[in-house]
């Protein structure tokens, strides 16, 4: 591809019919719904049977997992009953969530607006003062996430598509949320993804900040052929997960620190479009990104590694064949620590550490979207164990999910009259 990212009518021709293909991420059929996620089971900490719940033929019928249980773990149920409770409805895209000290909850709408739902389940006027978004395709107004320290200094931070000439791009704005939280001030794009490309689709994006204040930023690659091959590109932001300090410096002990041939902002590349992405109980960083046609993958990105888009992948393309030589593992590129096929559609994710279901302890929880369900993956060495589908009896596409000050488990619904819901446990 040329360096300068000049746009042609063959990227046209391209973007228009992976637009076609990949609305949504996926055009995967959606699995039968489950039983009833209210009701009891038994078999909370162990797989109740050595079949996997997903049952469907894979897309990559030749494909063979690198190691056991690197896919379709063996099914679990929880034992307990599930109260679900709407805290509030009527959001309009919504994409990510983030709660407040006071348990109020920050939540972003997708064409641009950042709102709070009160404690009484009512949604603010949108907050004035963002920068404008590119709300096209799959771009808007994304993640958000509160700076370490916001009960001092309010400090918000958040993603976005920028809107910018000859094209747009995932850019990283904080400012300071006004004292009658009325407008958001002081604002300042602190990242923005290079090059600048034009596409509607796979912006990411997910910020997770470390215990040594740090802060990941994980990146899509645009999905277009032109451009997914950046991804192994160092000298490109696209498919990677950066890490920058919260003034938007560069880590001096970053991986690529000091070479000429890659951005210092890199921490690890090789992926394709990561839109989950949390801290495991040990402070590690935790990724799932988009497959293809299957193939979304669940990671724990490392310094300098490169975990593969496009040359290894467990999907296929859309439209059938298999992607460049149709391997799955090459000397030097990370595996996966577990892979669905077909999809899930993965969006918002978090591990959980509350007392409400001291069960879940260290379990990782995903949202899905295509396949509409909360996924629950137990986990054990950093490998996944078992794995259980939530809310499927819902049908609503699940973009984002956080664990609650009361321990409880809140998801966002992706729709024109979304839903905030609590996961609680009935007494």
């Amino acid at each position: 591809m040329h360096p300068t990212y000049q746009h042609s009518s063959l990227l046209k021709a391209a973007i228009v019919s992976l637009l076609a293909l990949c609305a949504a991420c996926s055009r995967e059929a959606t699995p039968p719904a489950a039983a009833d996620a209210n009701a009891p089971a038994a078999g909370a900490s162990a797989a109740v049977s050595g079949e996997p719940l997903e049952t469907r033929p894979p897309n990559g019928e030749d494909f063979q997992a690198a190691f056991p249980g690197q896919t379709r773990a063996p099914a679990l149920k929880s034992e307990f009953a599930l109260e679900i409770t709407e805290v509030a409805k009527g959001l309009n895209g919504a994409w990510a969530f983030e709660f407040l000290p006071d348990q109020r909850i920050l939540v972003t709408e997708r064409l641009g607006n950042l709102r709070i739902i009160g404690t009484d389940g009512k949604i603010s006027a949108p907050l004035k003062g963002l920068p404008k978004v590119y709300f096209e395709g799959q771009g808007g107004l994304l993640d958000v996430a509160l700076d370490p320290q916001f009960a001092t200094n309010r400090t918000l931070y958040w993603t976005y598509a920028e809107p910018r000439d000859g094209g747009n791009g995932t850019a990283l704005a904080k400012g300071v949320l006004s004292t009658d939280e009325s407008s958001v001030e002081s604002v300042q794009v602190i990242f923005r993804q290079m090059p600048t490309f034009n596409s509607k689709l796979h912006f990411g994006s997910r910020i997770v900040f470390a215990p040594d204040g740090k802060l990941f930023l994980a990146l899509g690659e645009r999905s277009v052929p032109e451009a997914r091959v950046h991804s192994q590109d160092l000298n490109s932001h696209f498919g990677k997960v950066v890490r920058i300090n919260p003034d938007g410096s560069v880590p001096s002990d970053n991986p690529f620190v000091g070479r000429s041939d890659a951005k210092p902002e890199i921490w690890s590349y090789g992926h394709r479009n990561i839109q989950a992405a949390a801290l495991d109980l040990q402070g590690k960083l935790w990724t799932i990104e988009h497959g293809p046609r299957g193939g979304d993958e669940l990671n724990q990105p490392q310094a300098g590694l490169n975990y593969g888009w496009p040359v290894i992948t467990y999907g296929i393309e859309y439209s059938g064949p298999k992607i460049e030589g149709g391997i799955t593992q090459k000397e030097g590129m990370e595996q996966p620590v577990y892979y669905w096929d077909p999809v899930i559609a993965p969006s918002g994710m978090m591990v959980y550490d509350g007392d409400l279901f001291p069960e879940w302890q260290g379990n990782i929880f995903v949202g899905g979207m295509v396949s509409t369900k909360l996924v629950r993956l137990q986990m054990q060495d950093g490998k996944v164990v078992g794995e259980e589908w939530l809310l499927q009896d819902r049908g609503r596409r699940i973009r984002d999910v956080k664990q609650g000050p009361d321990g409880a488990v809140y998801v966002v619904t992706e729709a024109a009259d979304g839903e905030l819901l609590r996961i609680g446990r009935k007494s």
